[in-house]
């Protein structure tokens, strides 16, 4: 922790405040490791910037920047005056009071500050709810639920993956504002989705999703869902058409569909479809992922490649220049070869091209 602190003290040495807040503190706390390094500071974002050399970005009075290999961002004291869209603050206001600052955050458990000493400093009783295991909004709840809609959605994060209750305000407020989810971009819905989905108590967040009335604005449809190890499992069930994915998850969700209607034990679906679809299409639908490996590691073959003759020999047995006709070939040599109605051996192989080709 002295490594990590070090960087306060930089603030200090320039004659300025500052504090970590939020993720580390709170983990810190709590005893569990952390990467999540939020420093809040007297500082402006020019005043920054003339202490770091790798600052990253500048946005809404927020400095990213790198020290002794660590990433940080620093936040200068502030009050939110004005938002938009129910999201983003448009006005803001240096301060210079670390207490006040405090309060334009979400909820209590993320208020703890810590100082260059080391030292936790708690002014909203953070700790108390750590140990009362509940997530609490700082100051107005139905106010900074209506100010910022990506809280709905945090709180239920935070609730699932540290297993700790919401507030009774805080409960009715997301079930009287949680239509206001719905004007989220897609990309922070996803993000937050993806560390509840992630976590090991994802049932609880998917009860709290159900009973708080969120799945319509979420466009998400949880029945029947089944927990996967791949989070792109978890996806692939929520039929969840308007979120982006990149090019590699949304083929392997496509293709994860496509298999959950076909019989997943099938030597030749295993075998077009590979062992990762398979796996995951195997746990939605409840099917022994061993018998999965076992049966996969079992085929003849696990790739066209694998057949003991070329594409330029089988043209050279049919007496054919290379066309269309050679993949229907290949395909048929790999159903026989899977279903192990032909031997994979180049003399076995040519004397069946011969037979059925010729």
């Amino acid at each position: 922790m002295d490594n990590i602190l070090d960087v306060l003290k930089e603030f200090e040495k320039s004659g300025y405040e500052a504090y970590f807040v939020g993720g580390y503190p709170r983990d810190l706390y709590m005893g569990l490791s952390t990467i999540d390094y939020d420093i809040t500071t007297s500082a402006t974002p020019k005043e920054i910037k003339e202490i770091f050399n790798e600052v990253t970005s500048d946005n809404y009075g927020c400095v990213n920047f790198i020290y002794k290999n660590n990433k940080f961002q620093a936040t200068t004291y502030r009050k939110e005056l004005k938002y938009k869209d129910n999201r983003k603050p448009i006005e803001i206001e240096y301060i210079n009071d670390l207490k006040i600052d405090l309060m334009r955050r979400d909820f209590t458990i993320n208020t703890l500050c810590l100082d260059s000493d080391g030292n936790l400093h708690d002014y909203l009783n953070g700790k108390k709810d750590i140990d009362n295991k509940i997530i609490k909004v700082v100051g107005n709840t139905n106010k900074k639920l209506q100010e910022d809609a990506l809280r709905i959605l945090r709180a239920i994060r935070f609730a699932t993956t540290l297993n700790f209750k919401l507030s009774k305000e805080l409960y009715e407020g997301i079930k009287k504002y949680g239509y206001l989810v719905e004007g989220l971009s897609y990309d922070r819905k996803k993000e937050e989705l993806d560390k509840i989905f992630l976590s090991n108590n994802i049932d609880y967040g998917i009860k709290l999703i159900r009973e708080l009335d969120l799945e319509r604005p979420l466009e998400i449809n949880t029945y029947n869902l089944k927990k996967t190890t791949y989070l792109v499992g978890i996806w692939a069930q929520l039929n969840a058409k308007n979120y982006r994915f990149n090019k590699s998850e949304a083929e392997t969700i496509k293709q994860v569909n496509n298999l959950l209607k076909l019989d997943i034990l099938d030597k030749l679906n295993l075998y077009k479809y590979g062992l990762y679809i398979s796996r995951i299409a195997a746990e939605i639908k409840g099917i022994d992922i061993d018998k999965i490996n076992l049966e996969y590691n079992n085929l003849k073959i696990k790739d066209r490649n694998d057949i003991k003759i070329t594409p330029v020999e089988i043209c050279d047995v049919i007496n054919e220049e290379p066309s269309a006709i050679l993949n229907d070939i290949l395909c048929d040599l790999e159903e026989k070869i899977i279903y192990e109605k032909l031997e994979n051996d180049k003399d076995k192989i040519i004397e069946y091209l011969k037979k059925v080709y010729l």
